[in-house]
């Protein structure tokens, strides 16, 4: 593991943002959900593409609060571009489990 200092870890812009639209990616190289997340009138609504499939469905994800990386460059996976990094953890078997405020928060809102 390499050590960073406190001012490399706050060049990570971590925001909550509430997912808005969300379909399946049969495109994708590995199972795949298109995720369009509100950040709040700062950031707006901005795009992702996430290997979610062995968990979530499109339509449980809808109104759910996320947590993502808003600030690193655009990528573009298959016919779709990525704006954002949707943050999880792997489950025991590796599969992505998403991470969420345990309570209500107002989108946009920075990780500290």
């Amino acid at each position: 593991m390499t050590e960073i200092n406190f001012q490399d870890f706050q060049k990570i812009d971590i925001r909550v943002g509430r997912v808005v639209r969300a379909e399946d990616y049969p495109e994708a190289r590995k199972p795949a959900i298109k995720l369009w997340v509100d950040f709040g009138d700062e950031i707006g609504i901005r795009k992702s593409s996430a290997q979610l499939k062995m968990h979530y469905e499109p339509e449980t994800l809808v109104n759910r609060q996320v947590l993502a990386v808003v600030n690193f460059p655009p990528r573009q996976i298959g016919k779709f571009m990525s704006e954002i990094l949707v943050v999880g953890v792997p489950d025991k078997d590796g599969h992505v489990v998403l991470i969420k405020p345990d309570f209500e928060v107002p989108n946009g809102v920075q990780l500290f």
